[in-house]
């Protein structure tokens, strides 16, 4: 649903994929055979692509098309102000980036992908016949303001619910789909017997990361022009049917699918290594070099935890090898007993989350998607006599720059930099994220300065205490800020799940997919408290808040300066977060081998390739 995350959301189903072909070679014992030995047609293959690609896209455009002018219809139909309005949809957003991480524990865990995404695609079908319910049957929310007393009715606790109730519909649909949708794809192509079968793998991803950004672009220009010329009955109603059409492709092909079950998640893992942690807190640690104190699987290279986090050890210390340890290695009461590995692989996800936490901010000014759209909406967004862009459509800028920048960065520099240098070159993730980090700054600047322009010429031209009235001021002054904010999304947020995939174990790769949409989800949610925060202060006494319905009278601009100081603190806590971290990866190992003496740095860098490369240990 957020728009900021989409381009991050390709990224995060990769990291499920990934973790997912691990598990690729045991399924093949799936497939049937008949009694004479010869094998059935197998389910799976490209010809199921189709119905997948259509059923994430048709999801798409029905969801990504709704979040745009959400604010306008809660303002100008429910009569809710800016702020609440602008927390309400902060909230639906965190909710929308927060459930594909149940979801995927709960595809993982339980239902397996094929229920997963039947269900979400039911759920976001069902919410957005809901919303348009609110958009067709007049009792279902206020009646329109009268005019002459200048007065607005306020929504009612039964229509507020049905409209939060379609909401969380919605945002439930996504949390079954979004995360499980490429990983089922690839589940379809699991054919090693097959030498084109990376061919068709990449195929298949091209076309799904094609389909989605055309998904999303379609969604933020076709889905919003109807809205705003068509009414919000037809650019509701829409949605629903797109929505429908999804989960019928879906069901449709349910006949030709290759279903796996579903398995252990390393979220359970973790809460297992949190839990035998703390039941084992009184035991004493073993004597150094005990290796056999510690549980570990039989073809482990790592035998004994790390110093590091070192009260976590205590989850993997054998008591009893007689009643913890069955006759094949494994730990009987996995609540009792862990491996070194899963120790391990909390304790890696843990060294993480500091630089983790150090996009959240971006984050927030990534989720300001109301406001950017309250100041187009007062702009003149004419590009030619006859045609105007929807104010809700200025996002879709954001999209177009970092998609640009990917390629240029990808397909012109890098090639153009190595050649001048004569050998590879590339530019580290931690550099990547901070330019990412002070883009986003500059973006909240840009932003402010904009709005402040905005605001003077309002009230200079008279329409101080008239929100709706059109300036005399172009709204392409609004797309420096989306750019700078998208070049910002690609360099920090996908260096920062770069960054991730290459520091976690490869097993733990779906867990690195999911902390950008955690992030996206605190992100909301804190964004959400700010607005609030600031409401509230400026509001005091009687005065115009900053954020008040009519943004004329309000100080958009110093709100956006409050995120620009924000973001610039941040900044700094980056850099102080990238020192503490070291060197990560391949510099770990460039500077251990400079001859410095640094030690530490080449162990932490041994360690990190050992863990990382036991995700593969068990296949080698």
């Amino acid at each position: 649903m957020s728009i900021s995350g989409f381009s991050l959301h390709c990224k995060k189903e990769q990291g499920r994929t990934s973790a997912m072909e691990d598990k690729m070679e045991d399924s093949s014992d799936q497939r049937e055979m008949t009694n004479q030995g010869i094998p059935k047609r197998q389910k799976g293959g490209l010809i199921t692509m189709p119905f997948i690609i259509a059923n994430e896209s048709f999801e798409k455009v029905a969801s990504y098309g709704l979040m745009p002018n959400m604010i306008l219809y809660l303002i100008k139909d429910y009569h809710i102000g800016v702020a609440k309005g602008t927390n309400i949809l902060l909230f639906w957003q965190a909710a929308t980036n927060f459930t594909p991480i149940l979801g995927a524990f709960v595809a993982d865990s339980y239902l397996g992908r094929f229920l997963t995404i039947g269900l979400g695609s039911i759920c976001s079908f069902l919410g957005m016949i809901l919303l348009w319910f609110t958009a067709m049957i007049p009792q279902s929310k206020p009646p329109p303001c009268d005019l002459s007393s200048q007065s607005c009715r306020s929504p009612t606790a039964a229509q507020m619910t049905l409209l939060i109730f379609s909401f969380i519909l919605i945002s439930t649909g996504a949390g079954g789909v979004r995360p499980c949708s490429l990983a089922f794809g690839a589940d379809q192509l699991d054919r090693k017997d097959n030498p084109k079968n990376i061919r068709a793998l990449e195929s298949f991803f091209g076309w799904y990361y094609a389909s989605a950004a055309i998904s999303v672009l379609i969604a933020l220009t076709g889905i919003v022009y109807i809205q705003d010329h068509l009414g919000w009955s037809v650019g509701f109603g829409v949605p629903a049917i797109l929505m429908l059409l999804s989960a019928l492709v879906f069901f449709l092909a349910s006949p030709l699918y290759l279903k796996q079950k579903a398995s252990k998640s390393l979220l359970t893992g973790f809460v297992q290594v949190i839990v035998v942690a703390y039941k084992n807190r009184n035991l004493t640690f073993p004597l150094p070099n005990s290796n056999a104190s510690y549980h570990h699987k039989r073809d482990s290279r790592i035998v004994s935890p790390t110093d590091k986090l070192r009260f976590l050890n205590k989850a993997c210390i054998i008591k009893n090898p007689e009643q913890d340890i069955a006759t094949d290695g494994l730990a009987l009461n996995p609540w009792s007993l862990c491996t070194v590995e899963q120790v391990e692989d909390l304790k890696a996800l843990i060294n993480v989350l500091p630089l983790w936490s150090t996009g959240i901010i971006m984050s927030i000014n990534l989720s300001q998607n109301s406001f950017p759209v309250l100041q187009a909406s007062s702009m003149d967004r004419y590009l030619t006599k006859k045609f105007q862009i929807p104010a809700g459509s200025y996002a879709m800028f954001n999209i177009i720059s970092l998609a640009l920048w990917i390629i240029l960065y990808d397909r012109v520099i890098l090639p153009m930099a190595s050649k001048i240098k004569g050998k590879p070159v590339r530019i580290g993730v931690k550099i990547r994220m901070a330019i990412g980090l002070f883009l986003t700054c500059m973006a909240m600047v840009v932003s402010a300065i904009v709005e402040n322009t905005r605001r003077r010429k309002a009230i200079s031209d008279g329409f101080l205490d008239n929100p709706g009235a059109v300036l005399g001021m172009s709204a392409m002054w609004l797309v420096p800020q989306f750019c700078l904010n998208g070049l910002a999304e690609a360099f920090t947020a996908i260096g920062q799940t770069e960054f991730f995939y290459s520091e976690l174990p490869k097993r733990m790769s779906s867990i690195a997919a999911a902390l950008f949409g955690l992030g996206l989800a605190v992100a909301n949610l804190l964004a959400s408290v700010i607005v609030s925060i600031i409401d509230n202060i400026t509001s005091k006494s009687g005065k115009e808040s900053w954020v008040t319905s009519n943004i004329n009278k309000g100080r958009i601009d110093n709100y956006y300066w409050v995120l620009a100081i924000l973001s610039f603190i941040n900044l700094f806590y980056y850099f102080v977060c990238a020192w503490a971290y070291g060197p990560c990866g391949e510099e770990a190992i460039k500077v251990s081998n400079a001859g410095n003496g640094l030690q530490k740095e080449e162990e932490l860098s041994n360690l990190r390739t050992e863990v990382r490369d036991e995700g593969n240990g068990s296949k080698a």
